[in-house]
């Protein structure tokens, strides 16, 4: 991840959705504070910076190692989604970009986000589409599930979370990549040592360029107006006021 996720189109195009949606509601340099939970390996904590002071937490010491050596400045902390270890209304933003699929109670991350965020404030929130979706790619990355719209909206409501944008991404390529799940799932897999591989296809230079610009003219389509499917979920709650 730390070696493809400044380039490799999926990364931007995911960290470009995430931004585009924050500034629907909030001006750069407005001195947020913001959470990224599984922060991974720090690309977006860089771009979270612009609109205030940004923590980013991971359950995985190897990924907090690489926030390190991209940024020794960085605020980290060592996190289980579900017992945060920060006090209540500490932040204004919380991000997890296809994080809570990992989470095997989804209902315990999302209502300690509710409980660590200011009243007001909002979370955006990445998971992947479509149980029918599901394959040896979800299984080598410990996915727990997939998610509809339907789904994902029905865990922010049941903790309090109010929604205010719900959307499918990634929905150009939903097609191909149908196809291609569905056909790899056809396939024998013959591996001796058992072992799980995720998909993560290498493409030529001027093909991953156009998948970020395709991808990007997708995400500030989705500022404005929802999308019916896709390969991601995308969502923004809003915790009531007090």
């Amino acid at each position: 991840m730390y070696r493809f996720e400044d380039t490799y189109w999926w990364f931007v195009s995911r960290r470009h959705l995430i931004v585009s949606l924050l500034e629907t509601h909030y001006p750069r340099a407005s001195g947020l504070r913001i959470l990224d939970i599984g922060c991974g390996t720090g690309a977006m904590l860089e771009e979270l910076s612009d609109f205030g002071e940004v923590t980013g937490a991971d359950f995985a010491l190897e990924a907090l190692h690489f926030c390190r050596e991209r940024n020794p400045a960085q605020t980290l902390a060592r996190a289980d989604a579900r017992r945060l270890p920060f006090a209540t209304g500490s932040f204004d933003v919380v991000t997890a970009m296809d994080v809570v699929e990992h989470i095997d109670n989804d209902k315990a991350a999302m209502s300690e986000i509710l409980r660590v965020l200011k009243p007001g404030g909002r979370v955006f929130v990445t998971v992947p589409a479509y149980q029918s979706l599901w394959s040896e790619h979800d299984e080598a990355l410990h996915h727990y599930r997939r998610y509809t719209s339907g789904s994902l909206k029905d865990v922010f409501q049941r903790v309090g979370l109010n929604v205010e944008r719900l959307s499918y991404a990634v929905t150009a390529l939903f097609p191909l990549a149908w196809m291609y799940r569905k056909a790899q799932n056809m396939l024998p897999k013959r591996r001796e040592d058992g072992e799980k591989k995720a998909n993560l296809i290498e493409f030529s230079a001027p093909v991953n360029r156009a998948l970020i610009s395709l991808l990007r003219k997708e995400a500030d389509f989705v500022q404005r107006a929802s999308l019916p499917f896709g390969l991601t979920v995308a969502c923004v709650a809003r915790k009531g006021s007090d």
